[in-house]
């Protein structure tokens, strides 16, 4: 299955903040949609999944939840990404299926070796700088910390995507680019001004640039 190389996490004050989010970053040529609403109701994130479900189909973008595998479900989103204090992900995939994406959150090595064990279909590893999107940060990584981790990985363990995540601007993609890094993931810098189309093209030539060092072939 096709990882994209840049991943959008949604963010805003509210659920409806959230899809009009979505909307303007669908619009402008996003193709991968993590819903990501913290401190509401199951119900009421279902109900801003059913939404996001019809604007990611509209834009044929896929959609992955944040967090909730039974809500995932309940939309047919196309996969699900777990927090490193969510369920496992191979219990996730039992209730999704094997055709649905699963991605997990890796802060070390350990963390990460332990997540390609299970199967995940990509990790998103950071944070690469603090990010007031999430609380509870785990330690900063900084490029030095994914150069490390990426060349402890061996040719096979490479073969699952790394995305980078937190505080990631364009001004960093180039570096993350030459470290080995598969793809990133933002959310408010790609929705913060206009120019979200001009800024998803540029990440993009910039990994479509150079060969990189390794190429997943899940």
């Amino acid at each position: 299955m096709k990882i994209s190389r840049i991943q959008y996490i949604s963010q805003g004050l509210t659920p409806q903040q959230h899809l009009q989010n979505i909307q303007k970053v669908c619009e402008n040529g996003g193709q991968w949609i993590q819903l990501r609403i913290k401190n509401e109701t199951s119900e009421e994130i279902l109900k801003a999944a059913v939404q996001a479900k019809e604007i990611c189909k509209q834009f044929n973008a896929k959609l992955i939840i944040n967090d909730h595998p039974k809500i995932a479900k309940m939309v047919n989103a196309d996969g699900v990404h777990l927090g490193k204090e969510d369920m496992c992900p191979t219990e996730a995939q039992k209730i999704l299926g094997n055709e649905k994406i699963i991605g997990g959150t890796a802060n070390t090595i350990h963390d990460v070796k332990t997540l390609i064990e299970k199967g995940v279909d990509y990790i998103g590893l950071g944070p690469f700088r603090h990010t007031s999107t999430k609380a509870n940060l785990s330690p900063i990584l900084g490029i030095e910390g994914y150069k490390t981790i990426i060349s402890q990985l061996n040719e096979q363990e490479r073969k699952t995507p790394i995305i980078a995540i937190g505080g990631i601007v364009l001004n960093d993609v180039e570096a993350l680019n030459s470290v080995g890094i598969y793809g990133v993931a933002m959310s408010k810098y790609l929705t913060s001004e206009d120019r979200i189309n001009e800024k998803l093209t540029a990440i993009s030539t910039i990994f479509n640039q150079k060969k990189k060092r390794y190429e997943p072939t899940r």
